[in-house]
């Protein structure tokens, strides 16, 4: 729940890095989300003719801006311009692969330990 949380807070940051688990996680969280709405707008009564519901659309405008935004820092934790993120199958294979090691030309290593002056 941390990695959703901390993605949200990064609501519209384009720069920067993701780790994997930061990706992943917010996908999974997103979906889990996107179920639990499906069952609350079915059992409401919300739901059109074409199984779109009133809380699912709000939830899916709400989160254009935080999942490009992850899957761009996704990106650029590979080393990649996060514009790859347009490019189907390219973009699974990038975030599906670990990210560059050390510092890149996005910003420091998010799995580097903080150095402690």
């Amino acid at each position: 729940m941390n990695w959703y949380v901390e993605a949200l807070r990064k609501y519209a940051v384009f720069s920067g890095r993701a780790r994997r688990m930061e990706y992943w996680m917010f996908f999974l969280f997103n979906m889990i989300a996107f179920v639990v709405l499906i069952m609350i707008d079915a059992s409401l009564g919300s739901a059109s003719s074409d199984g779109q519901g009133f809380l699912i659309l709000i939830y899916q405008f709400a989160m254009v801006i935080p999942s490009l935004a992850v899957g761009v820092r996704r990106m650029h934790d590979t080393d990649h311009s996060g514009w790859w993120i347009i490019v189907p199958f390219a973009n699974l294979v990038l975030a599906l692969i670990e990210g560059t090691h050390g510092p890149n030309r996005f910003g420091p290593d998010p799995k580097a330990e903080p150095e402690f002056a």
